[in-house]
């Protein structure tokens, strides 16, 4: 056997453990880099199964606004969530993001608001233009998840959109009582490329240029990262979801689905084969009205719709989650009203319609036909999800919507 042909098994083991001395010695990295020592990690203290329901966490995202959403149940974009799952739960139209200094409406900051339930002012951490990568100071619902309850990382997942990096890092928070011991683990394009670059310089008998520029691509991409060295390695069950996902779409990218139909089938194959116990779907397609075309936005609700039927559908047929799932269906924020503006539709200018959005969750345990009229905060999510998973949020700043509970 040569250097280069390594089983599918010891391969994905491999992996598993930050690509092991042959892998961390081809890319020129040290060891701890992406291993740290037990010593560094800690031992977390000994936590009980989870035995609660799963929860699927759906980002109706990249910013819908209520007028072609849930404003006219007949005359809607997303006509399966208003006309179908609507009557099975409990429905909140008038979610508000509260207008506060430094709180702003945008997919990155919605996002964070909902895992964390606290409203911040965040601010790229390289100080780029328009850059969206954040830092939460507060755990997220996965940490809260995982800190109390012996659920793996694998079974803590982000499905995360090919366009959108920057959220890819959203994983843990820098509390010094949380943080990476409890990250969750994101699927996606970007983790999937990574995936390959890694098994192809690990497995494949390359020429010494062919290797050298996929580990320049591959530090390049790792460095978006500059926590990599607090970050673990995938754990094997990841590995080999995306050694699945290679034998069935290849490696060209020109066969899976991409866009929110992606994230959709990410999330279905998840629940196959991964089993989640919190997964966050942060559906997107609706941003790319920002190319100037109100298609795009009407289509990209569409798409989260139809991907909601599916979602839907493999919860119902899958014993472990039949009958022991709930869903909360929140957007990260609203749109703009204002039609004088060059492109439309934009959220960044923090206007009474781009903070107006909503929520629904139905499921295990929730109330049925339930409309609430009351005013309610995007930031009661991730306190609303403690109480559904039976772990406590101590640095939410949001309520519980007690009204789900049947």
């Amino acid at each position: 056997m040569s250097k280069h042909t390594i089983s599918r098994r010891n391969f994905i083991r491999q992996s598993a453990l930050g690509l092991g001395t042959l892998s961390l010695g081809t890319l020129g990295l040290h060891a701890n880099a992406l291993v740290p020592s037990a010593l560094a990690l800690g031992n977390p203290p000994e936590r009980p199964p989870y035995d609660g329901p799963n929860v699927i966490l759906v980002r109706f995202g990249g910013g819908v606004r209520r007028q072609e959403t849930i404003a006219d149940i007949h005359h809607t974009w997303c006509p399966y969530l208003m006309q179908e799952l609507v009557p099975r739960g409990v429905f909140f139209p008038n979610m508000e993001i509260e207008q506060l200094d430094g709180v702003e409406t945008s997919h990155g900051q919605g996002t964070l608001y909902l895992l964390t339930g606290k409203y911040d002012q965040y601010k790229d951490i390289g100080n780029r233009f328009l850059g969206q990568r954040f830092e939460s100071k507060v755990p997220t619902v996965f940490e809260y998840l995982r800190q109390t309850y012996d659920v793996p990382e694998h079974q803590a997942l982000i499905i995360n959109g090919e366009d959108r990096t920057d959220e890819e890092f959203y994983t843990f928070s820098n509390h010094h009582l949380f943080g990476v011991h409890y990250r969750s683990t994101v699927l996606s394009l970007y983790r999937y490329k990574t995936y390959l670059l890694r098994r192809s310089l690990l497995l494949e008998n390359l020429d010494s240029d062919t290797r050298q520029q996929k580990k320049d691509t591959l530090a390049k991409m790792e460095s978006l990262d500059y926590r990599v060295h607090q970050e673990r390695s995938q754990p094997e069950a990841i590995e080999a979801f995306w050694e699945d996902w290679r034998a069935q779409y290849g490696e060209s990218g020109l066969v899976n689905p991409r866009g929110d139909r992606l994230l959709t089938e990410l999330a279905v194959q998840a629940l196959h084969k991964l089993q989640p116990r919190l997964m966050m779907i942060n559906y997107n397609d609706p941003d790319y009205v920002h190319w100037g075309n109100p298609a795009h936005y009407f289509n990209g609700i569409s798409i989260m719709d139809q991907g909601l039927r599916r979602l839907v559908a493999t919860v119902e047929n899958l014993p472990d989650y039949r009958e022991n799932t709930v869903f909360m269906i929140v957007p990260d924020c609203g749109r703009e009203n204002n039609r004088a503006v060059a492109v439309p539709f934009q959220h960044h200018f923090g206007g009474r319609s781009s903070r107006e959005i909503f929520a629904l969750t139905f499921g295990t345990g929730i109330a049925q036909g339930e409309v609430v009229d009351r005013a309610v905060q995007q930031c009661d999510v991730a306190g609303t999800l403690g109480a559904v998973m039976g772990f406590q949020t101590p640095h939410v700043e949001g309520g519980v919507l007690e009204e789900i509970f049947a």
